[in-house]
């Protein structure tokens, strides 16, 4: 098989109606922070015991097509052995792995943060490969202020996420491009659009200069969304309307999907925007799905709290949650569904 081939198995597999990603990928210190809000503490075995929970939970692959890990998940096993990517394999889930190094102040741009871990991709990406995974991601992040982000922050981020996605494709690893306009801060919904319109326009354009190729890649962007501090709130059709508008004008219909990640939305925000996307524009050029971290897995560690007696409990409530998600992703989510958990 070609390398071309083996992209577009992976892409085939991760695109799939009423399916998205979960991402399980948190470094030690987010996972650490996350753990301390429910009073467990981030050992190697808590770490290992709750992946294996969400991995491990019946029926998910149902609306699971694919999960990002953390490196250190690539290998440690379930309970009884089995290599955690395995697991994820035998549900229908294709593996992928977060591959990034986390962010630094961009130098002569302050305010705005550049991502690491170029140095030595190629050799990771073939030890990821040889591991189970299947895709990466990479995530570049742009804070709103009245300076932010600048031109210089969206260029040197756009050429970061093209020169990873450049050396995912020739590895046979179908890239995630992950560029997150934050959701702190004050600024409008409008605000908001402009710069991620800003944004998605310099990547694509860094794309195309590095020859990546959009049919073998997915896009994982925030949503248009007003700032967290901000006076009024988005209702979830004004949400879907101005995310929609931006991505027709910066985003090619080569793209094969575009998975929305959840950026500090609660889980029914989350889900109710995405279903207002899908249920508003029922035939876009691209599929409109979710990458989402915290609002799929929130509900499931209030409910685990590193307790084993727990474990069942917490996942029927990943079962239901990625259940409504997949509804989202059709447009056949409906706030009512909440209460039936």
């Amino acid at each position: 098989m070609s390398i071309q081939d083996d992209l577009q198995a992976t892409v085939g597999a991760l695109v799939q109606k009423g399916k998205g990603i979960l991402a399980a990928d948190e470094s030690q210190p987010t996972i650490a922070k996350r753990f301390k809000a429910i009073g467990v503490e981030s050992s190697d075995e808590n770490r290992r015991a709750y992946r294996t929970l969400l991995l491990t939970t019946p029926g998910v692959g149902e609306f699971l097509s694919g999960v990002i890990l953390f490196e250190e998940t690539l290998l440690q096993k379930a309970d009884e052995g089995t290599l955690l990517p395995v697991v994820a394999q035998r549900q229908g889930i294709v593996p992928g792995v977060k591959v990034d190094k986390g962010t630094v102040p961009l130098s002569g741009a302050p305010g705005d943060l550049v991502t690491q871990g170029l140095d030595g991709l190629s050799e990771r990406l073939k030890i990821y490969k040889s591991q189970g995974a299947r895709f990466a991601k990479w995530r570049e992040v742009y804070p709103i202020t009245d300076r932010n982000p600048t031109a210089l922050g969206i260029e040197v981020n756009a050429e970061t996420l093209a020169r990873y996605a450049a050396v995912c494709q020739e590895q046979g690893i179908v890239p995630i491009v992950e560029p997150e306009v934050l959701l702190d801060g004050d600024h409008s919904l409008q605000r908001c659009a402009e710069a991620t319109e800003s944004v998605l326009h310099a990547v694509f354009h860094a794309l195309h200069r590095h020859r990546v190729m959009l049919e073998y890649m997915l896009l994982k962007p925030s949503m248009v969304l007003p700032g967290k501090e901000h006076a009024r709130k988005a209702a979830p059709e004004e949400v879907a309307r101005e995310t929609v508008k931006v991505l027709r004008r910066t985003v090619p219909a080569a793209v094969p999907s575009i998975n929305f990640l959840s950026g500090g939305q609660t889980a029914e925000q989350a889900t109710a925007n995405l279903n207002a996307m899908n249920a508003l524009f029922p035939q876009p050029p691209w599929e409109l799905s979710f990458s989402y971290a915290r609002a799929l897995q929130q509900p499931v560690l209030d409910v685990w709290r590193g307790r084993p007696e727990n474990v069942a409990a917490a996942q029927r409530v990943f079962h239901f949650r990625a259940a409504l998600t997949g509804a989202a992703r059709r447009g056949q989510y409906r706030p009512e569904m909440e209460r039936t958990a």
